[in-house]
C-alpha cells in the first residue's frame, strides 16, 4: 500500500488540484500553505453570492466549522449541497463537536449533504455519534482506539469514510481499517494541524474521487510522516511551523517510505 500512497503524494503534486476550503479564522493562513507546500492549490471562500460557483470550478471541498456564525452556515450548507448535486468530493471536519448545542445542530444539517469524508479527533467523532464523553473545547480528551466503534457506526450511518486523528491516525470505511503511527507529540502544540489534514484530505479526495478511503490515508500518512520529520530538527512549535512546511515541499520518496508506519486489517 506504501506504493500506492506515495503515487498519490505524487498526483498531488503533479496535477495542483484547486481546493476550495470554507474554514475557521484561527487556521486560514496555515491550511492555505500547506495545501500550496504539498503542491495544491488553495481558495478560501465564504459570501454566499459565491461559494456554489466556487464549488462547480474547484476540486474539492473543505468545510470546517471551527468558527461559526449563522451567515457561515448558510454558506456551507450552500457550498455543501452544489458538491452533494455534482457527486463532487468534500471533507467535513467537525471542530468542537459536542461543545454545545448549536454546533451539534450544525453538523446534523451537513451530515444530511452527504460528505466523502468526516475526519476528528476521539471526541468529536464520539460526540457525532451520542457517546457520552464530551470534548475540552476543541480538544480530544480521548484517544483513537476510543472512537472505533463510534466511527464504524458513523461510517455505516453516512457512508462517509471516517478518519479518526491522534497520536494514531485511524481511517474507516466499511470493513477496511487503516492505523497509521506516525507523528510526534509536539504537533499537539501547534494550533490547526487537524484542520490542515481535513483541508490536505481535500486535496487527495480532489486528484482520486473514486478512491476516498485511499485518498484519505494519503493525505495522513503524508502529514504523519512529514510531522514526524520536522519535529526532529524543531526546537519548539513555532520552528515546526515552519520546518512541517518544509518538509511537505521537499519530502524525497525514499525517505517517506522509510519513515511511514502503517497497519491495515479488513473485517470481512
Amino acid at each position: 500500500m506504501k506504493e500506492k500512497i506515495w503515487k498519490q503524494i505524487s498526483e498531488v503534486r503533479t496535477k495542483s488540484p484547486l481546493v476550495h476550503n470554507i474554514t475557521n479564522y484561527v487556521v486560514m493562513n496555515n491550511t492555505a500553505n500547506a495545501l500550496l507546500a504539498a503542491g495544491a492549490s488553495p481558495v478560501m471562500a465564504h459570501a454566499q453570492a459565491e461559494v456554489q460557483d466556487m464549488v462547480n470550478i474547484a476540486g474539492a471541498l473543505v468545510v470546517n466549522i471551527g468558527t461559526l456564525d449563522e451567515y457561515w452556515v448558510e454558506s456551507m450548507e450552500l457550498a455543501a449541497g452544489r458538491a452533494k448535486e455534482q457527486a463532487k468530493p468534500w471533507v467535513l471536519d467537525p471542530v468542537g463537536a459536542g461543545a454545545t448545542s448549536f454546533r451539534n445542530q450544525v453538523l446534523q444539517s451537513l451530515l444530511k449533504l452527504q460528505p466523502s469524508v468526516i475526519r476528528g479527533n476521539a471526541s468529536e467523532i464520539m460526540a457525532i455519534t451520542n457517546v457520552p464523553g464530551g470534548t475540552k473545547g476543541v480538544d480530544s480528551i480521548h484517544e483513537s482506539v476510543d472512537a472505533v466503534s463510534s466511527a464504524k457506526h458513523l461510517n455505516q450511518q453516512t457512508g462517509s469514510v471516517v478518519c479518526v486523528s491522534g497520536a494514531a491516525d485511524i481511517i474507516i470505511h466499511e470493513s477496511r481499517v487503516v492505523k497509521l503511527s506516525n507523528g510526534d507529540p509536539l504537533m499537539s502544540k501547534v494550533t490547526g494541524l487537524g484542520c490542515t489534514a481535513s483541508a490536505l484530505i481535500g486535496a487527495f479526495v480532489a486528484v482520486n474521487p473514486a478512491d476516498p478511503f485511499l485518498a484519505t490515508v494519503s493525505a495522513m500518512a503524508f502529514l504523519g510522516v512529514a510531522g514526524e520529520l520536522a519535529a526532529r530538527k524543531s526546537a519548539g512549535p513555532g520552528s515546526l511551523q515552519l520546518n512541517l512546511l518544509d518538509v511537505l515541499y521537499s519530502l524525497p520518496q525514499e525517505e517517506f517510505m522509510s519513515v511511514i508506519r502503517i497497519e491495515e486489517t479488513n473485517e470481512e
